[in-house]
């Protein structure tokens, strides 16, 4: 039973489902369902899919992921930057619109939802752990600007298109003489009310004497009355017949059986994309689960979470959606609206089916522009440019990958921009391993402890030499270390001893391993030791299997302590340090 419940979370909590819990559950999951009418509709129009695919990709995957997820309080379904990322991907294999487009996304999603499935399945999580939150925050940036300026077409009422910044602007350029002044009316009108229901209508209705639970409600039924109030304004003036772009006919139904194309050219195609979907959507939706279980001293599981992930856009795949993922806005809605278990999503779930069974002919008349200020409104939140300051401040390389991210996101677009974000990072982190910070130290008077001999007024001895390595030792900075410490010990003719304290060091690769030895056979040749010290477990458990511990010329020493006692033949130490202690 044990083995089934790992993989199966619902036979953990659904064994204490009680009528409490099914309260609270309900109440967030009419709340949440409220917000997701409007928001599923505009994400759709977002990835360039009908509207009526954002309430599939609503339904299925969120009770797929009820039975498989971990987080109590995640809402699963289409988000602002996937949306996104699957319209530049299938821009580029067909038009919107055809039924190249519609199968492309439905393989889209069956492929990522198969690579977190596996990823789950074979406990891959860490592999997201190579995209850094500066690149993340910089991607979500230069992302949140890519799709509010993206609709601003559609509150224009123009045409125009592009998949970067500067094809997008060239394109509102191009097509700004076609404003339509009655959808610019509407679509100001809508935007400048949503960004006031975030932030005032909930006082308001406070102040009219309402109480939290229903303030609460009302203030995330703003979107709905929008929707409802642009409805009825164009079906009563015609505006349609104005040039106003209106929704349409959506199919009144449950999400239809649908089958992935399985062309190998166009999985081909959808590889990549479906990669980047899948680890921006996981690093996206397990930061929103772990902020949330936090707070109530709980946990989800990464690998669990690719696998209800993984089976969410397999269900998009397979009932008309595109590629889904937690949602912060709504998984924090559902959080504060007090949902208890996942059920609150399979709640959700039962919402929007009626909703696209018997509300969908209701929204014929809805203009796209409402639902354009619905996207501007929510992912402006995402957009935050403090990140380059503050990784100014605290990291150059930081800034740096922060920067480029954003840069290449807005210039080149998305795809180019996360990877390029991704392999900056990485290279960073190489180049700034390559070159490990060596300290020289010495003991504090009167203690135990040795710090770097330029912060810290410590005792030296001058035929010891004691470095301090503060990274692991592999291919890439192995032959550094070597050359420190030649350089050092070349420019001192008393030095004797050196010992390499370990006290930092994780890990020694092979390429270590035998710079190490290249290390003890040049110093044995210059009539000077090499010693090791504070060298930890795992680390020596290696070493006992190479053939440096017999080669070594000097000892392994438990601390630094013993190492430098034993070696001080005479008690008259030299103090070298600068005036003043600092901290290291």
């Amino acid at each position: 039973m044990q083995p089934i419940a790992r993989y199966l979370p619902i036979l953990d909590w659904g064994r204490r489902y009680n009528r409490a819990t099914f309260s609270d559950d309900l109440i967030a999951a009419v709340i949440v369902t409220i917000m997701l009418i409007p928001q599923s509709l505009a994400y759709a129009l977002l990835a360039g899919m009908p509207p009526e695919a954002g309430l599939y990709a609503s339904i299925a995957p969120i009770l797929l992921y009820a039975v498989f997820g971990t987080s109590r309080a995640l809402a699963v379904g289409p988000v602002a930057v996937v949306s996104l990322m699957t319209a530049a991907a299938l821009g580029q294999i067909a038009e919107q619109g055809s039924m190249g487009y519609a199968t492309a996304a439905l393989t889209l999603a069956a492929l990522s939802g198969a690579m977190l499935l596996g990823m789950g399945l074979f406990r891959l999580g860490f592999l997201a752990n190579f995209l850094s939150h500066p690149v993340i925050a910089g991607f979500i940036t230069a992302s949140g600007i890519i799709i509010a300026v993206s609709q601003l077409r559609h509150i224009l009422g123009i045409g125009g298109g592009g998949h970067n910044l500067i094809e997008l602007v060239e394109g509102l350029i191009t097509h700004l003489p076609e404003t339509n002044i009655i959808t610019l009316a509407i679509g100001v009108s809508a935007t400048a009310f949503l960004f006031w229901v975030r932030k005032g209508l909930k006082p308001l209705l406070r102040r009219m004497g309402l109480g939290p639970r229903l303030a609460e409600i009302g203030a995330k039924a703003g979107p709905v009355a929008a929707v409802f109030v642009t409805t009825l304004a164009v079906w009563g003036f015609d505006l349609g017949a104005r040039g106003v772009a209106i929704v349409g006919d959506v199919p009144q139904s449950l999400p239809p059986l649908t089958l992935p194309g399985m062309s190998p050219t166009l999985i081909g195609q959808l590889l990549l994309p479906a990669l980047l979907i899948s680890v921006i959507g996981f690093v996206e939706s397990i930061s929103v689960a772990q902020t949330l279980a936090a707070k109530k001293r709980e946990r989800v599981n990464p690998n669990q979470e690719l696998i209800g992930l993984g089976a969410a856009n397999l269900g998009a795949a397979f009932t008309g959606g595109f590629p889904v993922t937690g949602g912060f806005s709504r998984s924090v809605v559902n959080f504060d609206a007090g949902a208890r278990t996942p059920a609150a999503g399979a709640f959700t779930a039962m919402g929007l089916a009626v909703a696209a069974l018997a509300l969908t002919p209701l929204i014929y008349f809805l203009p796209k522009a409402t639902l354009a200020a619905t996207i501007i409104v929510a992912v402006l939140s995402l957009v935050d440019f403090s990140v380059l300051q503050r990784s100014w401040a605290y990291s150059k390389p930081d800034f740096i990958a922060v920067a480029t991210t954003i840069f290449i996101t807005l210039a080149f677009g998305v795809e180019l921009g996360v990877s390029s974000g991704v392999a900056i990072s990485v290279l960073l982190y190489l180049f700034k391993t390559s070159r490990p910070h060596i300290a020289e130290v010495g003991r504090i008077t009167g203690t135990e402890h040795f710090r770097n001999i330029h912060r810290h007024k410590v005792e030296t001895d001058p035929r010891i030499v004691t470095l301090r390595v503060d990274e692991s030792l592999y291919f890439a900075n192995a032959r550094f270390l070597e050359d420190h410490i030649l350089d050092r010990v070349t420019q001192d003719k008393a030095v004797r001893h050196v010992i390499l304290q370990c006290s930092a060091v994780n890990e020694i690769d092979m390429s270590a391993l035998e710079s190490l030895e290249a290390i003890n056979e040049r110093l044995g040749e210059m009539g000077t030791k090499l010693h090791l010290s504070e060298v930890k477990g795992p680390v020596m458990d290696r070493l006992k299997r190479s053939d440096l511990l017999s080669a070594l010329s000097g000892k392994v020493f438990l601390s630094q302590h013993a190492a430098v006692k034993e070696l001080t033949a005479s008690p008259e130490i030299k103090s070298t340090a600068p005036d003043a202690a600092t901290s290291s």
